[in-house]
């Protein structure tokens, strides 16, 4: 989760969440609760209210989440239109940069070692706040209205 708030360095949150799924239960994926969580962690970590601003996958519009924003102030929810990558370019860019770095041809011999990678290969993001502005600059978008992003 990218997360910009005008005057400060932007951040960069993240949960990584190891799915252990049983036969005939258990999701592959994050649910709405776990995102929820992450916009609750974001929400602690910068001590401010947000804006959430969501592609349409659809655990991001489950009833969970859409009945969790109305009912905790601090929480405001922007929807993407329906494809809209160039306006997402701070969860793209990050991914790309990833992919070109730490994860480019690597072969995880474990879940330890996927989630230490992963780790290793995000730090750089919180350490340069600039890596985060400059994905945020490929949208054309300015932070002008509100006091937290967090996308």
């Amino acid at each position: 989760m990218c997360c910009y708030r005008p005057g400060e360095a932007s951040r960069l949150i993240h949960r990584p969440h190891r799915h252990r799924k049983h036969k005939g239960t258990g999701r592959d994926s994050f649910s709405w609760s776990d995102y929820r969580g992450l916009a609750v962690r974001a929400h602690i970590q910068l001590g401010a209210p947000g804006v959430l601003i969501r592609d349409n996958l659809n655990v991001h519009q489950a009833a969970g989440m859409r009945e969790y924003a109305p009912a905790h102030g601090w929480l405001t929810i922007v929807q993407l239109p329906s494809y809209a990558p160039d306006l997402n370019p701070p969860v793209e860019g990050i991914r790309s940069l990833l992919r070109r770095g730490p994860l480019a041809n690597t072969a995880f011999i474990d879940d330890e070692h996927l989630d230490r990678t992963l780790r290793r290969g995000l730090r750089p993001f919180q350490l340069r706040p600039d890596l985060i502005d400059g994905c945020l600059v490929g949208t054309g978008l300015t932070l002008t209205h509100h006091p937290t992003t967090i996308r």
